[in-house]
């Protein structure tokens, strides 16, 4: 075993610029684009048969249950978010009521605002305040376990445990932990993951986990031939047959994202994730310690900066986001501390 796995993977990742942007979309690592690029040349080579992405495909399913701490029958291939977030909705009958945070991604947010028309209660709550109204009056929670826009990160045991004892069903939005949180999926009813930020694989790639009390009450929106049992042999005529797990919500997939997705996966699943984010929030509180902010929890950041500041980064080759009105920065296993201090030397400089 490596002396630092840590700094054994992050060697497969060689950015020409500072990147403290993987809430937006992380690095692709070196396994990850020579798999790509193989693919694409075996493509234009028409060296490829459509079967042979399901290998892909079933090597991502293993690789991302995983790092989630979920088992691999409960998951679902899912392109965005939002698809995932539009079952959760379709759960709901007239009359039942939605927790949600207001600060929330609106993928979290819209399919189940959609429903208003339909006699469905949005609560909306401080994110801060969330876990102290869900009661008996909630028929489903749904929220993101880390907030985009600032990286707050919601207390999963507490979300999990209230929402048990109040039988409030859950939907939880891992985009923006999977990767660098410890995750036990298995504690919640359904979540969701777009692949292409802290788990650095193409857009396109993600997942929908569904537990399997719900596998015979939520139907399958858009039930397509990949979500058979045996997808190539439902691929023409009735009668209808879905597969006897959470397959069933399948997307067709976008065959090359998942070639890349496949290794990228495999090599983050051989680190635990709370040592990545460890790694991630030193680093978050190294950058808050040199502008002067207490530490927190998250591996985000969101502050103020001048435009002068904002001038000086990019002249770095910082990468950064602007969310919500205030610059965020995001730090992964890839960023260093020398990448921090020359940030802070160019913002403080």
């Amino acid at each position: 075993m490596d002396a630092d796995p840590l700094a054994s993977v992050a060697a497969h990742y060689a950015s020409t610029r500072i990147h403290f942007d993987s809430a937006s979309l992380g690095l692709a690592p070196d396994v990850g684009v020579r798999a790509l690029t193989e693919a694409i040349g075996e493509w234009q080579r028409g060296e490829v048969s459509a079967q042979s992405y399901d290998v892909a495909v079933a090597r991502s399913r293993e690789a991302f249950a995983r790092i989630v701490g979920c088992p691999v029958d409960w998951l679902a291939i899912t392109t965005p978010v939002s698809v995932a977030t539009g079952h959760a909705a379709a759960l709901l009958e007239p009359g039942h009521t939605v927790l949600v945070a207001e600060e929330d991604f609106t993928t979290v947010l819209f399919p189940f605002l959609a429903r208003e028309g339909d006699g469905i209660v949005v609560r909306q709550v401080p994110i801060a305040e969330l876990i102290n109204h869900i009661d008996a009056s909630v028929e489903m929670v749904a929220v993101s376990a880390v907030q985009s826009a600032d990286g707050y990160r919601l207390d999963l045991d507490a979300l999990a445990t209230r929402s048990a004892d109040a039988g409030a069903l859950t939907y939880l939005d891992i985009t923006q932990a999977a990767g660098w949180n410890e995750l036990d999926v298995s504690r919640f009813d359904m979540t969701a993951a777009g692949l292409y930020k802290w788990l650095c694989c193409p857009r396109g790639s993600g997942f929908f986990s569904v537990a399997p009390h719900l596998w015979d009450r939520l139907a399958a929106l858009a039930p397509g031939w990949y979500s058979g049992q045996d997808p190539w042999t439902s691929t023409y005529r009735a009668p209808f047959r879905q597969a006897d797990n959470a397959r069933r919500y399948d997307v067709s997939p976008a065959w090359l994202c998942w070639e890349g997705a496949a290794p990228t996966l495999e090599l983050l699943a051989k680190l635990d994730p709370a040592a990545i984010g460890r790694h991630n929030i030193d680093l978050a509180n190294r950058f808050r310690a040199g502008l002067g902010l207490e530490p927190s929890d998250t591996a985000m950041v969101a502050t103020d900066l001048t435009s002068t500041q904002v001038s000086a980064l990019t002249d770095l080759g910082v990468n950064f986001a602007s969310r919500d009105g205030r610059s965020r920065f995001s730090f992964h296993l890839y960023n260093t501390a020398a990448e921090v201090d020359k940030a802070l030397d160019a913002i403080t400089g």
